[in-house]
């Protein structure tokens, strides 16, 4: 079997969410136990830390890799879905795992998996506890799916569980309610096991208290905690305080357990996430005159903060190309775009991808100049050509539209 092979196999045979959506959503951990009993249980030969939230999960995840590795920890780090090519999924100190690895794996358990018929994402899970269990990691971060009580990842025990924090999305699977959904997220609380929520909001927290109750675990609200001085982080974007606030108050825990992370350390983790962890997607800059910016942002909570990122920049004319998914609730989001903007609306090469007829309708009332363009990047092309040197393009919307951004 060829890298392409397995990656076929994967992508084809297995149902995967970030392509066809709820269809590919297994509501029990079954599958994963059973390919995990299979592997000998992997989860249980490293210690790990769990991270689960509606928004910023994926920059405290690798925030919080960066910083271990920067203390000289071997460090995993499993985080989902991949921008460019699958083995961004799987890290260990910033390396992705090898091709010759994933395709091992499929060959050599073969027999499980077809007998289990694991989802992809059940199958991605397999993979990686098995990879940091035979790489004897000193901790992975490990990054929930979705939601948090049925995520394939939910069969760790970790050192400590993070929730970023809870907002609409997913709501076809995890709940129309912020409760709902922060009840999905609060099952990755362990027993006895220290849970940090970065934010606090009035609606989840007694969730939160509630389930950490419950599990005699011990709750600490970043919000509550003081620090004399909070590092940065090399992640732009005005919404990454809060994420660093829940990453000192997580590394303040370890700390407390016994793990060896001072102050320099921490300092020099944050200022270098992007070189130790390979993230993109964040705020990040792809060029000048025009400054050009991209972000994975793609629910109602996460723009809030990328309109008023926007706000404090200095251009003269935005372009903001932009592509969804379905089941994303658009009106909130279309609410916000800036009315100085020139909207450029794409579709991601996904089926999930909200088709340009459907966006059509469903932006024809805005008063914003509009171009509909098919592909990705031949929007930003557009965008490109139309823009001076003073204005600024910004391209987002979706994870699958950042995806598809050449030479990212």
């Amino acid at each position: 079997m060829t890298y392409q092979e397995a990656l076929d196999f994967m992508f084809k045979a297995l149902p995967m969410y970030q392509r066809v959506g709820q269809a590919a959503f297994k509501k029990d951990l079954t599958n994963t136990i059973k390919l995990c009993k299979a592997l000998n249980h992997p989860e249980k030969k490293f210690k790990s830390i769990h991270v689960a939230g509606t928004n910023g999960k994926g920059s405290t995840s690798h925030m919080l890799a960066s910083v271990l590795q920067a203390c000289g920890y071997k460090v995993g780090l499993y985080t989902s879905p991949h921008l460019k090519s699958f083995t961004e999924r799987i890290r260990i100190n910033g390396e992705e795992v090898s091709q010759g690895f994933v395709v091992d794996f499929i060959e050599q358990n073969m027999p499980s998996i077809e007998s289990i018929k694991p989802s992809f994402f059940e199958m991605t899970v397999a993979i990686a506890f098995n990879y940091f269990a035979q790489q004897k990691v000193d901790i992975a971060v490990i990054e929930v799916g979705l939601g948090g009580r049925l995520d394939s990842t939910n069969i760790i025990e970790p050192e400590v569980s993070v929730i970023t924090n809870i907002g609409m999305d997913h709501m076809d699977m995890l709940g129309d309610t912020l409760e709902k959904i922060a009840f999905e997220k609060a099952g990755i609380i362990k027993e006895s096991v220290p849970v940090i929520v970065t934010e606090k909001q009035k609606e989840t927290e007694p969730v939160f208290v509630e389930v950490a109750k419950k599990r005699n675990a011990p709750i600490i609200f970043a919000e509550d905690q003081v620090y004399d001085e909070i590092p940065l982080s090399d992640l732009q974007g005005t919404y990454q305080a809060k994420n660093v606030k829940g990453v000192l108050t997580c590394l303040r825990v370890l700390t407390e357990l016994g793990w060896e992370i001072s102050e320099d350390k921490i300092r020099l983790g944050l200022s270098q996430v992007q070189t130790n962890t390979g993230l993109k997607g964040r705020w990040q800059q792809l060029g000048s005159n025009p400054l050009t910016i991209c972000d994975t942002g793609h629910n109602k909570e996460a723009f809030q903060y990328i309109v008023d990122q926007i706000s404090r920049q200095l251009y003269s004319q935005l372009y903001m190309v932009l592509g969804f998914v379905k089941e994303k609730d658009l009106n909130p989001i279309l609410a916000m775009l800036p009315e100085n903007a020139h909207l450029i609306f794409c579709e991601p090469q996904i089926p999930r991808a909200l088709l340009i007829d459907e966006l059509k309708a469903k932006t024809s009332k805005l008063k914003q100049p509009k171009t509909y363009i098919q592909d990705v990047n031949e929007a930003i092309n557009f965008a490109q050509q139309s823009a001076s040197p003073d204005d600024m393009i910004y391209i987002g919307g979706s994870t699958f539209v950042v995806a598809e951004i050449e030479g990212l």
